[in-house]
């Protein structure tokens, strides 16, 4: 099942892609809320087709992101391969919408980059959940672009801030359950700018797969319904580039992933 969330003229409509179309999901809430109540989409009905924008899935509670988390990543930044998951936040504000344009406040950063990231969406309460049974808990899978403010993110000793400027996190177009997704772990990740292809790489590359990082996680810290957990970003970072090369007012970037689906996001001034 493939859940949208469409922006109309009444307000923020719960829909499902089918063949295409976007049809209303008789639910009269957000999908934050459909998870928290634990509501199995599959058992709603299905209305009439929906017209209006598509805006990001779901607003998540927090958003818990893993960094050096792909051997060719890793290779390509010359840092060392972590030992156990490298955790850190992204402020649940700085989510955003698929086509929506990322906004860049140019006296605030001047090297912004693009990264591609598997997101998912957790669907039970997590706490010290196993491996073996971690992906049980997953409600769905999307797209997300963990866009970092690189020279902010490097001058500190810590991410929060180069991470979570506003609209530093486009996610969608739609949250996609796991019966679609027979492997997390064998799905292609691509990013292009201005239509020149950037990263090109698989979840095979994670050092940690998403089964590890929730467990890993929920050992440490609760994962509640609606969480989103960003899993990292392959090579092909402009940061890491030579030249390094940087997001510029007016260029156009988009993040796929395999079976999921294209954030397609505009870079203007804020």
């Amino acid at each position: 099942m493939r859940i949208a969330t469409v922006q109309t003229h009444d307000g923020p409509t719960l829909v499902v892609d089918v063949d295409g179309d976007y049809r209303r999901l008789d639910f009269d809430r957000d999908l934050l809320s459909l998870v928290r109540a634990g509501v199995d989409p599959r058992d709603l009905a299905v209305g009439d087709a929906v017209a209006g924008e598509l805006a990001a899935p779901l607003q998540p509670g927090k958003i818990v992101a893993i960094g050096l988390n792909y051997l060719d990543h890793i290779r390509e930044s010359k840092l060392p391969q972590p030992e156990q998951p490298l955790v850190f936040a992204k402020f649940p504000s700085s989510v955003t919408g698929p086509n929506d344009p990322i906004l860049v406040d140019v006296e605030l950063t001047a090297q912004v980059d693009w990264e591609v990231e598997l997101g998912v969406i957790v669907g039970r309460r997590m706490r010290s959940v196993p491996v073996g049974a971690a992906l049980d808990y997953v409600f769905g899978y999307t797209v997300g672009n963990d866009v970092s403010a690189r020279d902010v993110q490097f001058s500190e000793s810590q991410w929060t801030r180069g991470k979570s400027f506003d609209t530093f996190c486009p996610i969608g177009p739609v949250i996609v359950t796991p019966d679609e997704i027979p492997d997390t772990q064998a799905l292609a990740l691509r990013t292009r700018v201005n239509g020149v292809l950037m990263q090109d790489s698989s979840t095979a590359e994670m050092v940690f797969g998403v089964a590890e990082l929730l467990a890993f996680c929920s050992r440490n810290f609760m994962l509640e319904p609606g969480d989103l957990l960003l899993t990292g970003t392959p090579w092909g970072c402009g940061y890491f580039m030579d030249p390094p090369r940087t997001l510029e007012l007016g260029d156009v970037v988009e993040c796929e992933v395999e079976r999921i689906g294209l954030l397609r996001n505009g870079v203007v001034a804020a």
